[in-house]
């Protein structure tokens, strides 16, 4: 049997843009979505700390150390710049997997800079 656990997670990320005209999803600095694991397309659930509203999508990634985090499409209508959000993702595993299985946790400044642990 297999059972689904946090693989990652973006803690506290700051929306930096919205765009409702775009296909939508949510983009985010492609070296952030790196340090926590998280792959181009991969489906991920979205928390807004302001505002308590949760969706799913996918993440697009943005440039490289730009600290981008752009709520597109109909996701747009989710947050405002300078929310915080908390970006998840999940896997599936085996009991004997889960055993020994921990999520890969990514924090963050006002600035979307990951703060050293």
């Amino acid at each position: 049997m297999l059972i689904t656990l946090l693989k990652s997670k973006l803690h506290q990320l700051r929306i930096t843009r919205v765009d409702l005209e775009y296909e939508g999803s949510l983009r985010v600095d492609e070296a952030l979505l790196a340090a926590a694991g998280m792959r181009p397309f991969e489906k991920i659930l979205v928390a807004n700390l302001a505002n308590g509203e949760r969706f799913e999508t996918y993440a697009i990634p943005g440039p490289a150390g730009s600290g981008e985090v752009c709520l597109n499409g109909a996701a747009a209508h989710k947050g405002a710049v300078g929310d915080r959000l908390i970006v998840m993702s999940w896997c599936q595993v085996t009991e004997a997997e889960a055993a020994t299985h921990r999520p890969r946790v990514v924090r963050f400044d006002a600035r979307n800079q990951p703060i050293t642990q």
